[in-house]
């Protein structure tokens, strides 16, 4: 992974197995990433699913600094954390559960949505509402928080404990996201958030923001 300054990435990972067997793992490795993330970077959204994460975050002038690590010279800080809390997570694990080896089978992947030089404009359809302006990061926060939905794990985004939705539906006050930030760059009315949080997502879009 590499980050620039003030560039928004979507971050992602996901295993061959259940990563979060109980609220318990949930709410201890997002104890992780406040300690460790939360401080070098700006979260916009995430959620933490039964055997994978997504986070859509800015990367800032900390997230981007070099380590300066002798075998591995150009390892930013933010790397540097997110490895951190996957490994010291799966050694928690490992130990709960008895088990050995890497619980998250891929690498964690770090896709940029958004720079000064990148313009993201796209049209989507959205069911029941015509032609929508619609950009890469709005499909990337709507999918983040749709994802409970759309695997069948949830009636509604809000029924899903482990994701920011509650945050912007005004239904509980977590501190991990910027919300003000959030809505400089997706394209939906904070008075009007929670029906337009159920806009239908384009697939041709959706496969962009991985």
């Amino acid at each position: 992974m590499f980050f620039e300054p003030d560039a928004l990435y979507h971050i992602y990972n996901r295993s061959n197995e259940t990563v979060f067997r109980n609220r318990e793992n949930y709410l201890f490795f997002l104890k992780k990433i406040k300690s460790y993330v939360f401080p070098v970077c700006k979260i916009l959204a995430w959620i933490l699913m039964p055997n994978h994460f997504h986070f859509l975050v800015m990367a800032t002038l900390e997230s981007c600094r070099n380590v300066n690590e002798v075998h591995r010279p150009n390892l930013q800080v933010l790397s540097k954390n997110i490895g951190w809390v996957l490994s010291s997570y799966t050694q928690a694990i490992n130990k709960q559960v008895t088990r050995r080896g890497k619980l998250f089978a891929h690498n964690t992947k770090a896709k940029l949505m958004w720079e000064d030089s990148y313009p993201l404009s796209a049209s989507i359809a959205l069911s029941g509402y015509g032609s929508y302006n619609h950009d890469y990061v709005t499909t990337c926060f709507l999918y983040i928080h749709q994802n409970p939905v759309l695997a069948g794990l949830a009636e509604k985004p809000e029924d899903w404990e482990f994701s920011s939705f509650r945050d912007y539906a005004g239904l509980r006050k977590g501190k991990l996201v910027d919300k003000n930030l959030a809505f400089e760059f997706i394209n939906l009315d904070k008075d009007n958030y929670y029906k337009q949080s159920e806009f239908l997502l384009d697939e041709s879009l959706l496969k962009k923001i991985f």
